[in-house]
């Protein structure tokens, strides 16, 4: 299930470039998850785990990765630390709840992410409330945003 804690959290990763900069591994590149979700959001191809093709900025390097995939690899990956998924577009919403439902995912939010139309599950530690849509997280989370 996804846990979202709205607002200022002292135990939030918020720099998600520079953690990810020095921590990320190149096997985490070359899941198949990970190349789905680069794919997705950033519109590019990896070639391997050092090598992604980028429509706009040619051959890249895992570090060029946009901000929001490289939140969503940390959250995929690092098991230990909660990051800021506010670095992420509403583009990584999908990603974010497809991890949620294989393990308990915890982030935090500075801002409301539209996470669509469907129905989801996702408890808002805020308030200790699960909410079921966006009616529901809006009404939730909104003195904290």
């Amino acid at each position: 299930m996804l846990n979202i804690y709205f607002g200022d959290m002292p135990d939030a990763i918020y720099n998600t470039n520079v953690y990810f900069q020095n921590t990320y591994k190149d096997q985490w590149i070359t899941a198949p998850m990970s190349i789905d979700m680069i794919k997705d959001v950033d519109k590019s191809d990896v070639v391997s785990a050092t090598l992604i093709e980028s429509p706009v900025l040619g051959s890249i390097s895992p570090k060029q990765l946009s901000g929001g995939v490289k939140t969503l690899l940390l959250i995929a990956n690092d098991k230990k630390h909660i990051f800021n998924a506010s670095t992420c577009g509403d583009n990584c919403a999908k990603w974010i709840l497809k991890m949620a439902e294989k393990k308990k995912v915890v982030i935090n939010l500075r801002h409301l992410m539209d996470f669509g139309d469907e129905p989801f599950k996702i408890k808002v530690i805020n308030t200790n409330k699960i909410v079921k849509n966006m009616a529901q997280l809006i009404a939730e989370a909104g003195e904290f945003v």
